[in-house]
């Protein structure tokens, strides 16, 4: 092979590996947060500016830190923030271990009020946990499929069967996701833990200025399980565990300094 040859095979196979790493590096922004359809990007947004995210984020750390303390190597904890909403799910070995942790995350620095599904019993089992897994990804694959629902501003997850939908939504998407969720297979039970917002917050009005991604305002609402903003609704399917005793979901108020 002569030089020149040579040279034009080496030119090619460098065009040809700035090709691939070009296509390489767009794959994944096109399957990340969003789903294509009609070659359109279809981005999930979430409402929450950045520095609210960060301080979710940051609360959570904080206070999976803080139980790995307190329970060393017993209970299975886990910690949701979403507004600086906290919701605390899992099971504990005994009603201390439960009050020590709501307590712990009650005191954290940008909490501003905890929910508590925290259950005394039995770890869940691998499996359970695997199914719980399964059954998040099937309401979330629902969610995103449907018109109405703001999937990408929807915290989900499941414990031991029970649905758990964190957000701030208007009260048409928060029903919508609602009666989503309680139709999709082996949910047995829905809590919402949601902020109702109004659709001139959202969508622009003459008081409002909000983005889709700023903080929203709260919309006023009475009765005790409207002023926390939790909302347990049951749904008719044979339960995992008929056994055990519904978990009363209760809002904590803020720890006194």
């Amino acid at each position: 092979m002569s030089d020149s040859t040579k040279q034009r095979w080496l030119r090619t196979g460098l065009w040809a590996a700035a090709l691939g790493l070009s296509v390489s590096a767009c794959v994944p922004v096109a399957l990340v947060g969003g789903a294509v359809a009609g070659g359109t990007l279809l981005m999930s947004a979430d409402r929450r500016s950045s520095e609210t995210q960060t301080a979710d984020s940051t609360i959570e750390s904080a206070a999976h830190e803080a139980i790995v303390k307190l329970l060393p190597g017993r209970g299975h904890v886990n910690v949701n923030s979403y507004y600086r909403k906290v919701l605390i799910t899992g099971e504990v070995p005994t009603a201390q271990d439960k009050q020590t942790v709501e307590a712990a995350v009650r005191g954290l620095p940008g909490v501003q009020s905890v929910v508590s599904d925290l259950a005394v019993m039995p770890d869940s089992t691998a499996i359970q946990r695997s199914n719980d897994g399964l059954i998040t990804s099937k309401v979330r694959a629902r969610f995103v499929g449907t018109n109405g629902i703001p999937a990408g501003s929807i915290k989900i997850f499941t414990e031991r069967g029970s649905t758990y939908l964190m957000g701030r939504l208007t009260a048409d998407e928060a029903a919508r996701a609602t009666d989503l969720a309680a139709q999709t297979d082996g949910v047995q039970r829905v809590v919402r833990v949601i902020d109702l917002v109004s659709d001139a917050a959202l969508y622009g009005g003459t008081n409002s200025t909000a983005s889709p991604a700023a903080d929203l305002a709260v919309l006023p609402r009475t009765g005790a399980d409207a002023a926390a903003g939790v909302v347990t609704t049951p749904v008719t399917q044979p339960t995992i565990e008929p056994s055990r005793p519904p978990v009363q979901v209760q809002e904590l108020p803020p720890l006194k300094k």
